[in-house]
């Protein structure tokens, strides 16, 4: 068993190492293994916490044995994002100038997946400050694709992704404003959720975190990500509710009441041409929807180029504002990319109080759709994952508003979104948002698990290097 306890989901490892059918410590080294085997090549991973998770699951495994209470993720490893404080080790945000930048406690999150027993192994790779949906950066360099080595293994959440997706953890954590969770995982081929704004809480004890600019304090959210659904909502059991460090964040029931099983898909989106395979994607999903008992109807959602553009500018307003102060740490290919996007939504062109009275308008528009449609099933990006370095090309913000079209609502709007894989074409795999109406993360998780059960899950993968 041992040589293949990798390729198990983060509950399927629970229940092992509950039962005594497998120590956490088998489980840790399984990963560890994995890790020193195929991370060289897909450099997912930026930090190996060997000796701190190795020494956390002989404890794990004492508990066992001495019949302790035992968490929901009780000695199983994960992962965490490297803008994510984790205690002891740096919070870089991919910047050469972070790199030292030691957390002396955990984040809210992580405190949460320690308590039901989760074990951090490692810390995953990112672009600088997550601004880029492609994982490269001067600090750790780039992350590949495990499917195809020359394409973009997604962004900001790149790291979790691609080790998720080869074995080398069952779980992660990763955060998402323009699709940083959702990215990767339809690039990777592995399942995430953002889930509703306030739902899960972020704090971080460094004071440049702590003040976020306004377009993080209403659109960024933390998220898990999983190869599994039924893994999602474990870890979003673990994860949500209110901790004061966190003003925004609430606890509302992770169940909501019963709802008609109707969803809406959306194959032509507006604004933007799709390539036939994501296409192809989403009616393998509307299919396998309808074949489980959902009602499955042709409907788009109001108004989504307006979704797009008044989150362009709702975030080109906090870019200009970054620029000021944080243009000598970053590089100048991405100081570049940046100044284009504050430039193309600047402002003077919207202004900020409209933004916001936009952003209103568009989230009752959007709940008024959801009282008879309560999931939509869309596209996750318009075109399969980009080779290296496009969205970094001169045209590239135009293109990327394009290629973002169903990605960017939900962050606007506050509204959770789980992005599924549903098969493979030409080597890359295929994937689909379930998204659902405020509040409402159970109902995206639930058509997102049965996606899977008639589809079947795509990862773990061997790295794919020629």
């Amino acid at each position: 068993m041992a040589e293949d306890l990798w390729k198990r989901t983060a509950n399927d490892l629970a229940q092992l190492i509950a039962a005594g059918e497998v120590s956490s410590l088998e489980v840790v080294d399984a990963h560890l293994d994995r890790i020193e085997e195929v991370n060289g090549w897909l450099n997912a991973v930026t930090r190996v916490l060997t000796d701190e998770a190795r020494a956390a699951a002989i404890d794990a495994d004492a508990a066992v044995a001495a019949g302790d209470g035992l968490g929901p993720l009780h000695g199983v490893p994960c992962t965490v994002k490297e803008n994510v404080d984790v205690s002891g080790t740096p919070t870089t945000q991919g910047l050469p100038a972070f790199a030292e930048l030691i957390a002396p406690t955990d984040a809210p999150l992580v405190e949460r997946l320690r308590g039901a027993g989760a074990i951090p192994i490692g810390r995953t790779n990112l672009p600088e400050l997550g601004l880029r949906i492609s994982t490269d950066n001067p600090l750790h360099g780039l992350t590949r694709n495990p499917w195809h080595p020359g394409r973009t293994a997604g962004g900001s959440s790149g790291g979790e992704g691609s080790a998720i997706a080869s074995g080398m953890s069952p779980l992660g954590l990763g955060n998402d404003i323009g699709g940083s969770v959702r990215n990767p995982a339809f690039c990777c081929g592995i399942a995430s959720i953002k889930p509703t704004h306030g739902r899960l809480p972020a704090y971080s004890v460094f004071e440049h975190d702590q003040n976020p600019p306004l377009a993080s304090q209403v659109m960024l959210t933390d998220g898990p990500m999983a190869r599994s659904v039924a893994d999602l909502r474990t870890a979003m059991e673990v994860l949500h509710g209110r901790d004061p460090r966190d003003p925004r964040s609430v606890t509302v029931p992770l169940d909501g009441p019963d709802t008609q099983r109707r969803v809406a898909i959306v194959h032509s989106v507006p604004g933007a041409n799709c390539h036939p395979s994501v296409i192809d994607g989403v009616w393998r999903a509307a299919s396998a929807l309808a074949d489980v008992g959902w009602e499955v109807v042709e409907s788009t959602p109001p108004e989504m180029e307006r979704c797009s553009d008044v989150w362009a500018y709702l975030l080109a307003a906090d870019v200009e504002v970054l620029m000021e102060t944080a243009r000598p740490i970053l590089s100048e290919e991405l100081a570049t990319m940046l100044d284009d996007l504050a430039g193309r939504y600047a402002p003077a062109l919207m202004a900020p109080h409209l933004v916001h009275s936009e952003a209103v308008r568009l989230a009752r528009e959007w709940a008024l759709f959801f009282v008879d449609h309560p999931v939509v099933l869309m596209p996750t990006w318009t075109e399969p994952p980009f080779e290296h370095g496009v969205d970094l090309d001169d045209d590239a913000t135009v293109a990327l508003a394009e290629l973002l079209r169903c990605i960017t609502p939900p962050n606007l709007l506050g509204i959770p979104s789980v992005a599924v894989p549903v098969g493979v074409s030409d080597g890359l795999p295929q994937g689909v948002q379930c998204i659902a109406d405020r509040w409402r993360d159970d109902l995206a998780l639930a058509a997102a698990a049965d996606l899977e059960t008639a589809l079947g899950t795509i990862t773990p993968i061997d790295p794919v290097t020629s």
